[in-house]
């Protein structure tokens, strides 16, 4: 059985200030675990996560939907100084392509 919380996104990453691996979640960016190995900072960033979750539910608090779950249009607006936005146009126009699909193969890499 798949819980919730192991649909959020976790990351572990080394921190030079603490000498340790730090766990985090991007759905709950206030909690972190510390360890000393990467899979123990996993284990505890989710276990706090899973925590954290179940006392929310308790409380009737409204949980964070997992980002992997979440439904996206595929559109966002990006503001770019106008240079940017002509450099871009002019790309587009010479390729003869959107200016969309020029804005989109750029981001993607």
């Amino acid at each position: 059985m798949v819980l919730e919380s192991d649909k959020y996104t976790y990351r572990v990453m080394w921190s030079d200030e603490d000498e340790a691996f730090i766990g985090l979640c991007a759905e709950f960016p206030g909690l972190s675990w510390a360890a000393a190995t990467a899979e123990k900072a996993l284990k505890g960033i989710r276990k706090v996560v899973k925590d954290c979750v179940e006392d929310m539910q308790q409380n009737n608090e409204e949980v964070p939907v997992p980002l992997t779950t979440r439904k996206y249009s595929g559109k966002f607006m990006v503001r770019v100084p106008p240079e940017v936005h002509r450099n871009l146009a002019i790309e587009a126009a010479e390729s003869g392509v959107s200016l969309n699909r020029v804005a989109s193969a750029k981001l993607s890499h």
